[in-house]
């Protein structure tokens, strides 16, 4: 069945780019609804304050996601509250927010989920309908490239390389079905390079980052306190980055995603992609078997991982 929250779920913080205060209100939603975003500080006449969590209306942004409407108004950094949503199992909820961002918080979904979860989710009388992948489509670049292949459930295979020894080269793969988000993914925190800060804060971003919601590295060295969650935690972000992006699809994605040192740009592609591939996609009523596979069934706070 369809899910919304129970309750009224809200969340107080900065965004990471641009260092303003935050605040969201995660609100039910009726069957069908989907997820959409509400500005609130948007209050002129005649302009839509709604933005929906849709592929179609992301556009180009750096190291983030950025969904805009067609009367022009945005939000950014989507995708980690997205994750949540689609790894909690929510497919119904008005996400209210005070401004162009959503709050960072720790730098992971982590937050959002544990919210989420102490709230609950509410029923709703309708199936869930997802998107069942056929045929295989892919995107590259010169640096990297994803791909979307048939699967029974929700399944994700992600490979990272990066110069400097603290993260290196990393690869996992997991099955998203039966609550893994929730235990494998949600805790892994955003992460950059240190000799990447500089430049980032000259060009207005991640004037909100802090040693606190973001992994800095410098070669070997892991200079936030506590250092890392997880030995491979940089790749269990990018994937957790993935689901978040997927999650815009407009419903569960039934298929196999795979990721060589892709990010936001290009899952982005690829769902565009997918969708303008004859026979690539079909939407399918989800029932019995297939719906014990996808995402949030079996999601439980319980098994939050001790460090989130």
């Amino acid at each position: 069945m369809q899910n919304t929250v129970r309750q009224n779920v809200r969340f107080d913080g900065v965004g990471l780019h641009s260092g303003r205060p935050a605040r969201m209100v995660i609100r039910p939603a009726a069957v069908d609804h989907g997820i959409r975003f509400r500005r609130m500080d948007v209050t002129e006449a005649g302009t839509d304050p709604v933005v929906p969590a849709h592929w179609e209306a992301v556009t180009t942004s750096p190291l983030c996601t950025r969904l805009v409407n067609g009367a022009g108004i945005s939000v950014s950094t989507v995708e980690h509250v997205m994750a949540a949503l689609a790894g909690t199992g929510i497919h119904n909820a008005l996400v209210e927010i005070d401004g162009p961002e959503v709050p960072i918080l720790d730098g992971s979904a982590a937050p959002f989920v544990r919210a989420l979860l102490a709230c609950g989710a509410q029923r709703l009388p309708a199936p869930v309908r997802a998107l069942e992948v056929l045929r295989e489509v892919r995107v590259e670049t010169e640096t990297g490239w994803a791909a979307l292949s048939p699967a029974e459930g929700v399944e994700m295979a992600f490979h990272i390389d990066f110069p400097d020894p603290a993260i290196g080269q990393q690869d996992l793969a997991l099955d998203l079905g039966n609550g893994a988000f929730v235990r494998e993914l949600c805790d892994a925190r955003t992460f950059c390079r240190q000799q990447d800060v500089e430049a980032m804060r000259a060009a207005g971003l991640a004037l909100g980052g802090t040693f606190d919601n973001a992994v800095v590295v410098n070669g070997a060295c892991v200079l936030s306190p506590g250092g890392l969650r997880r030995a491979d935690e940089a790749v269990r972000h990018k994937m957790l980055d993935a689901v978040g992006d997927l999650a815009l699809a407009g419903g569960p994605v039934l298929g196999r995603y795979t990721g060589h040192r892709a990010g936001h740009a290009l899952t982005n592609a690829l769902l565009r992609k997918l969708f303008a591939t004859p026979g690539a996609v079909r939407m399918v009523t989800c029932s019995g078997a297939r719906a014990a596979r996808l995402p949030g069934v079996g999601a439980d706070l319980g098994e939050m991982p001790a460090v989130a």
